[in-house]
């Protein structure tokens, strides 16, 4: 998929009043810092699309995107971020169980993880919430870059053995680094096959 238009439409915190015309969004999220806007611009190919900052928890609203005039790239809130205080944290998680319980025109969610971290209890949490509510998601490893390729693949490998733990499937994985532009045209194949599969439904 070649990215030729992508543009900000509406930012919001209530899943209700997102875009009703009814085209597939593909959402991403992750826990605060693990480089989603960075991601966002490099997948996209627009530099300055998704806000990025040097402060974490920076995106407290869900903000629609829209690409190549087909679908919508939706930025959601990061969650985890400890220094937004226990309300902060919740009214960040009420909007993000909202839209991701709700939201109909939901295809799929891009759970992004940092490859440099081993399995964190909050991510396996909620890998666990959105199998439960059977939410299609993948997992995307971010900065790569940072570490070498066996230490990659050592880490890579701790995730998916804690998974198959409790899952009888693993989703996919994209294995990622913005800074050296990795991994973004497997994200976009894999979205253009669902679109196809879609039209054909």
């Amino acid at each position: 998929m070649i990215i030729k238009d992508a543009k900000f439409v509406i930012s919001n915190t209530d899943y209700k009043q997102c875009p009703t015309d009814g085209k597939p969004e593909y959402a991403f999220i992750g826990r605060s810092n693990v480089g989603k806007s960075s991601l966002i611009n490099m997948v996209t190919n627009h530099k300055g699309l998704a806000m990025t900052s040097s402060k974490p928890g920076k995106t407290q609203l869900i903000n629609h995107f829209i690409i190549n005039d087909e679908w919508y790239l939706v930025d959601l809130p990061g969650y985890g971020y400890a220094q937004r205080g226990k309300e902060g944290r919740e009214t960040i998680r009420i909007i993000i169980e909202d839209y991701i319980l709700n939201r109909d025109d939901l295809t799929n969610l891009f759970l992004l993880l940092d490859c440099r971290h081993e399995p964190q209890l909050i991510d396996m949490e909620f890998m666990e919430w959105l199998g439960e509510n059977e939410i299609p998601f993948a997992i995307i490893f971010t900065k790569i870059d940072k570490l070498s390729k066996s230490k990659v693949k050592e880490n890579l490998a701790k995730y998916t053995d804690k998974l198959q733990e409790t899952w009888d499937e693993l989703p996919p994985i994209f294995i990622t680094s913005s800074e050296h532009r990795i991994g973004g045209d497997e994200i976009l194949d894999y979205i253009e096959k669902i679109n196809k599969e879609l039209k054909h439904r």
